[in-house]
């Protein structure tokens, strides 16, 4: 069985949970910069959860399949068709083989999943299938006319026909605890007051932040930091005082100290914030 893309937006990618445990080689763990939205896909058409599937930058993306095949879009809520009839988000979908699937540009959110019955089966680099955007690892970026080929279907079968998906506050609140470098700030404690916005520039490896309302992030030790290792989250403060959120394809070192980290289970909530979109940190009690 094999997917046909025939049209691609802004970006798409092969994704799957990642490939932690290579830090000592250099390599960071990629993976779905919204996790949860993958699992989902792949609970919806019966897989294991971290089999691969398609993370589509903003929406844009149509594929063709040349056999049956169970899908399911999660994520960003882009209107998707089959043969131009709308069908629902977070929904279980049968193609038939040559039935195309469409995806118009998201409302809201930044990333859109596609999880196909038997996973995208394409060869693994160190364990994943997961292109990482910062080193280059993993299956390139998709282009039309590739042939993406599925694996077999799993002995699970989907138990769920939809997934309720609840709708983004306008600010979204996330929560994070004390970075190892916090004593580096006058007031560290000012990253939790106010609000921020999602700067133009976010991506897969981080989302950088621009102060809203509420007072600066300023340094107390301003001299040089040994390069030292970053985890998922971390929220790096360079010499502007604007945060970056370290996000699925971040460097596995940094120079500038983390004054914060974000908490596991939001990271998958600010990968979907987009640009001018609000942000508020909240102490993790």
């Amino acid at each position: 069985m094999v997917i046909f893309i025939e049209r691609v937006g802004p970006l798409a990618t092969i994704q799957d949970l990642g490939r932690p445990g290579w830090f000592d080689s250099g390599v960071g763990p990629a993976g779905a910069a919204d996790r949860a939205s993958l699992r989902l896909a792949n609970r919806l058409v019966g897989n294991p959860e971290d089999h691969a599937g398609i993370e589509v930058l903003l929406g844009g993306l149509v594929v063709r399949t040349d056999a049956h095949v169970t899908v399911a879009v999660t994520g960003a809520p882009a209107a998707a068709t089959v043969d131009s009839t709308p069908v629902g988000h977070a929904s279980v979908l049968e193609l038939e083989a040559g039935q195309t699937l469409r995806l118009g540009m998201a409302g809201t959110g930044l990333r859109t999943y596609i999880g196909v019955r038997g996973g995208i089966d394409v060869p693994k680099v160190l364990g994943s299938r997961s292109r990482d955007t910062l080193s280059g690892i993993g299956p390139d970026p998709l282009r039309p006319g590739m042939q993406l080929p599925v694996g077999p279907p799993p002995r699970t079968f989907p138990t769920v026909e939809f997934a309720p998906v609840p709708v983004p506050p306008e600010v979204l609140v996330v929560r994070a605890r004390p970075g190892p470098r916090e004593d580096w700030f006058t007031d560290p404690a000012a990253l939790f007051r106010g609000s921020w916005q999602v700067s133009s520039e976010t991506d897969r490896v981080g989302a950088r932040l621009d102060r809203v309302a509420g007072p600066p992030l300023t340094r107390s030790i301003t001299r040089e930091l040994p390069a030292e290792g970053v985890a998922l989250g971390s929220v790096q403060v360079p010499p502007s005082g604007q945060p970056v959120v370290f996000l699925a394809d971040h460097p596995i070192t940094g120079g500038y100290p983390v004054v914060a980290v974000v908490l596991d289970a939001d990271v998958d909530r600010v990968a979907q914030l987009r640009p001018g979109e609000l942000l508020r940190f909240a102490p993790d009690d």
